[in-house]
């Protein structure tokens, strides 16, 4: 158990080390080419509302409730049961969102005036901001398709992290950043505004990173069509646990979000500073800390619904796997 919980953590943190080294280079080439003005300010707030839906929902609250139930339903290797719990949740969840998603790009001055009140109001006044506003407006037309793909890829990643699959989803961001970094070396010339280049790829991204998916879910049998069913058992399972969840990841979030909503008020700049101050806080998090739970949740879900344990052995594995990953945070804490 051990043993194998170590080469999926060393795997994940390895792949997020990759991830995150370039998410930094990624970072410092958009920063090279659209300074710390206004243009950054507005890419980076279309590129932070999106992301900020994705954490809350897809990979906060729906990724915390689908893997326990999903190792439920996975819990006696019935490969058919978890397939049609898979189209379930896929097509309730797909229909919600793509609502979401379209409301949003066809509202996205109402998106932007919320998020982005200070430049609204001097959209309103004629003030010296007014033109952030309208050209936010315009790049979340172009990223809100973001978040569609990234909740299907967040959903098969949570499927094949279920079934020990880790590497996929971990090395999933890569291909953002990828995007991104190709976008803004070679693409940003063949636009009007660099900015929207580097918003094509934020878009060219979330569709790599849905395309890549697929191959590996067919490979598991788990590519499954999409059946709407929202009062479906298992459905109103996720959806009963999704709340509590959404309140444990959403104080950060909603935190986080707050402070953009606040420098919209402040000089030109503020939102970049904010954004790079965040993501170097981010670095070490997200490769040891998100690496950890990502591979500990699924295994206590899977203890948790192992029908052949007693209730002794149930604990004393849940009891191991909990103390590995507690020696291992404690271990990178004191190195840190």
């Amino acid at each position: 158990m051990s043993k194998k919980l170590l080469k999926s953590g060393v795997l994940v943190s390895g792949l997020t080390l990759v991830s995150r080294v370039l998410g930094l280079i990624r970072d410092m080439i958009v920063a090279s080419v659209l300074g710390a003005g206004a243009m950054s300010d507005v890419f980076l707030f279309a590129n932070r509302i999106p992301n900020f839906l994705r954490r809350l929902f897809a990979e906060g609250a729906f990724s915390k409730a689908f893997v326990p139930v999903l190792a439920e339903y996975n819990s006696d290797n019935d490969l058919n049961k978890t397939r049609e719990f898979v189209a379930k949740v896929s097509g309730s969840l797909g229909l919600v969102v793509s609502a979401v998603t379209l409301l949003a790009m066809i509202g996205s001055p109402v998106v932007a005036a919320l998020f982005g009140t200070g430049w609204f109001m001097d959209w309103l006044n004629g003030g010296a901001d007014a033109e952030k506003f309208t050209q936010a407006s315009l790049l979340l037309k172009i990223t809100f398709p973001y978040l569609w793909f990234i909740t299907f890829v967040a959903l098969s990643g949570a499927v094949l992290n279920t079934i020990g699959k880790f590497g996929v989803m971990a090395f999933s961001p890569v291909l953002l950043n990828v995007a991104i970094i190709a976008m803004a070396i070679f693409g940003a010339d063949y636009f009007e505004r660099p900015d929207i280049a580097l918003a094509w790829g934020i878009f060219l991204g979330g569709l790599l990173q849905f395309l890549f998916q697929i191959p590996f879910m067919k490979k598991a049998g788990l590519l499954v069509k999409p059946q709407w069913a929202w009062n479906d058992e298992g459905v109103k399972k996720v959806r009963t646990l999704m709340l509590p969840a959404l309140f444990g990841v959403s104080v950060t979030q909603i935190n986080l979000l707050l402070n953009q909503v606040i420098a919209s008020f402040l000089v030109t700049g503020s939102i970049t500073w904010l954004y790079y101050s965040d993501r170097l806080i981010e670095f070490p998090l997200g490769i040891f800390g998100i690496a950890i739970s990502t591979v500990v949740l699924p295994t206590l879900s899977k203890i948790a619904k192992q029908k052949a344990l007693n209730e002794t052995a149930r604990q004393a594995q849940f009891q191991t796997t909990m103390d590995w990953g507690s020696e291992w945070y404690y271990c990178l804490v004191f190195l840190q």
